[in-house]
């Protein structure tokens, strides 16, 4: 797919060194499309312009892909579904302790991945559609009711998980004859998978106890994910697999989704990579947003093609 020139990214204000990924010329091209296509969407739309910081003010740099903060939060216009709009503020309105939602984000950045999950999953309307969607798109979890939550750990800092922050961008909790199971997702974007720093040692004391005890990996998987772009997976993974250690025996069946569009090269080579450290994959899926979008019974015709519009590659025809 064509890249976008320095000068359509530059009038659109969306050149960003930000965007550029050394020795990595197909990711950096994806996000730099990606950029262009939330600006482009941002005009089609009427949006006013936003920037950093998201407050304005003096000094301030226009970002193309970001809606006018003010206009934001007054409209949630980054949310395109009524369901998705009430999701979101019902979210907003019941803080979690130790939280890392970021409500400017959520509301003003138009290419972040915080939105489209919000879009995406908060477009069910509904327990029934819910319920309809996760049995559309994972059919082996088990049968019951279910709860969506989105930014959701079932502890953060609590030990008897991982002691850390780490939450899913949302959950699907179902009640089953034998217990709880639970579907933790990812959401990806724009982002790429990018080398973290190693974790402390008493933290990774914990995640590699949460690792071992699971069986699912090589003999060589820390050399493998440790301070690699595996890591950041690794540590979602982890909760999904804490959950199911964990001494309640409240979860019984669980699953860790990564999802992100198939036109991001960075994510989809992380996940096969990060698969191929896996000695048992049940408890881990990639899954590609057109995937997701293209499920028939999930979402409402209409919905999907909203979305596929705004964030894949049919949208890029808008001017």
């Amino acid at each position: 797919m064509t890249a976008p020139s320095a000068a359509d990214l530059k009038a659109a204000h969306c050149w960003f060194s930000v965007d550029s990924v050394p020795r990595d010329q197909a990711t950096t091209d994806w996000k730099r499309r990606a950029r262009l296509r939330q600006a482009r969407w941002r005009e089609a739309t009427g949006l006013p312009i936003g920037s950093e910081p998201y407050a304005g003010g003096t000094g301030a740099t226009p970002v193309g892909s970001r809606i006018d903060l003010g206009h934001a939060r007054a409209t949630a216009a980054n949310l395109m579904t009524p369901a998705a709009r009430a999701a979101a503020a019902d979210r907003v309105a019941h803080p979690e302790p130790f939280q890392t939602l970021r409500v400017d984000r959520l509301y003003a950045d138009a290419l972040s991945s915080m939105p489209l999950c919000f879009n995406l999953f908060g477009a069910l309307d509904g327990p029934a559609q819910v319920a309809a969607a996760v049995r559309t798109w994972w059919p082996d979890a088990p049968a019951g009711a279910v709860t969506r939550r989105f930014e959701y750990s079932p502890g953060r800092t609590d030990p008897t998980f991982l002691g850390n922050k780490s939450a899913f961008d949302v959950a699907f909790e179902v009640e089953h004859v034998a217990g709880r199971a639970i579907i933790g997702v990812e959401t990806k974007y724009h982002e790429h998978a990018k080398a973290e720093t190693p974790p402390r040692e008493t933290a990774t004391a914990r995640y590699r106890e949460v690792t071992e005890r699971s069986g699912a990996f090589a003999g060589d998987w820390a050399s493998r994910i440790v301070g690699t772009p595996l890591q950041q997976i690794w540590l979602d993974h982890l909760l999904v697999l804490s959950m199911l250690q964990h001494p309640s025996g409240r979860w019984t069946w669980g699953r860790f989704v990564l999802v992100c569009p198939a036109e991001n090269p960075s994510f989809v080579a992380a996940a096969a990579a990060y698969r191929a450290v896996l000695t048992d994959p049940t408890t881990l899926e990639f899954r590609t947003l057109e995937s997701l979008l293209d499920a028939p019974g999930a979402l409402a015709a209409d919905d999907a093609a909203v979305l596929r519009g705004r964030y894949l590659a049919d949208g890029d025809r808008v001017s």
